[in-house]
């Protein structure tokens, strides 16, 4: 599902230029939106929600994690090369799971033009079998 609506600078009334600020929300359901755009003078910015994954292992999860971020930047018009910005939250980290993490994104992400990053790690996500989740920030020339 997209919800589309377009909306000029709160203080004046317009961005100065005659362009509209176009939101979209993406994917709605359960009081969040996977993902939503805000489009100007020809820049998409994609904030994509956090994204979890199926699997028994952390490595599992984390491959359908990264799996899901890729489709919801797709659904956005977006992908992973666009990312600029990473958060990913981990239940139980330690050293070892950073190993996992750093071989696994290298593989999928390659190792050049990374987005900045923030590495967390957690007590618990909002469910219990979760361990790890993914949100991106992603900006698009038009």
């Amino acid at each position: 599902m997209l919800v589309s609506f377009g909306c000029r600078d709160m203080q004046n009334g317009n961005s100065g230029d005659g362009a509209v600020l176009q939101v979209s929300h993406i994917n709605t359901h359960d009081g969040y939106s996977e993902a939503v755009t805000t489009e100007h003078n020809r820049v998409k910015t994609v904030y994509i929600s956090g994204q979890v994954g199926d699997g028994d292992t952390f490595e599992a999860q984390m491959r359908s994690a990264l799996s899901n971020l890729e489709a919801s930047l797709e659904a956005a018009g977006a992908t992973m090369n666009d990312v600029v910005k990473m958060n990913t939250y981990i239940v139980a980290y330690t050293p070892e799971t950073l190993e996992v993490f750093r071989r696994v994104r290298k593989e999928l992400m390659g190792e050049l033009k990374m987005p900045a990053s923030t590495l967390v790690g957690v007590e618990a996500l909002a469910l219990p079998d979760w361990m790890i989740e993914i949100e991106a920030i992603a900006v698009v020339q038009q």
